[in-house]
């Protein structure tokens, strides 16, 4: 009942911008007598959007140099521990874990009925890592844990009526 009415609330949308659009490619079509106005912003306007679009540019790559988690550990003394992660509604089945301080980890997850969300929390609740766990795909999260302690697992895609009791600890000793 809900997905019907998202999908015909969606056709309804997606006909009104359609009407728009064929209404401005129609109107194009009349010829116009158009002259520019000329003025200091019209030259300006160049070096604003350069400066602004560099800007912005520049304030991305600088945020998001350091991502949540590790990269790969590969080539290192040490091999990854490979955990398969599995989500089911609703809870997590992983082949381990308890891990050990500096022990890197690769986190194979997947889903075998719908989306959901692979979020690995630290003792003070604040997120370390996450990743997409979706059906018939396999995501991959590396994360070297640097300290002790119990982490959370928690679902963050809503998947279902007890998506709430879909947590999980991890160990990490030292």
């Amino acid at each position: 009942m809900v997905q019907t009415a998202a999908w015909v609330t969606s056709l309804v949308f997606m006909s009104l911008i359609l009407i728009v659009f064929a209404v401005v490619a129609w109107k194009s079509r009349e010829k116009s007598d158009y002259e520019p106005i000329k003025t200091k912003w019209n030259k300006a306007r160049k070096v604003y959007a350069t400066t602004l679009v560099t800007i912005l540019l520049v304030a991305c790559i600088y945020t998001l140099r350091e991502l949540p988690y590790d990269l790969p550990i590969y080539g290192e003394s040490q091999d990854p521990t490979l955990v398969d992660v599995e989500a089911v509604q609703f809870g997590w089945i992983m082949s381990e874990t308890e891990f050990k301080v500096g022990e890197p980890i690769e986190f194979d997850v997947t889903s075998t009925d719908v989306t959901h969300g692979f979020g690995i929390y630290d003792e003070d609740m604040t997120i370390i890592a996450q990743t997409q766990a979706m059906p018939e795909y396999t995501n991959t999260v590396y994360i070297t844990f640097t300290k002790p302690g119990t982490y959370k697992i928690l679902c963050m895609e809503y998947c279902g009526l007890a998506h709430h009791y879909m947590v999980s600890e991890i160990t990490v000793t030292e």
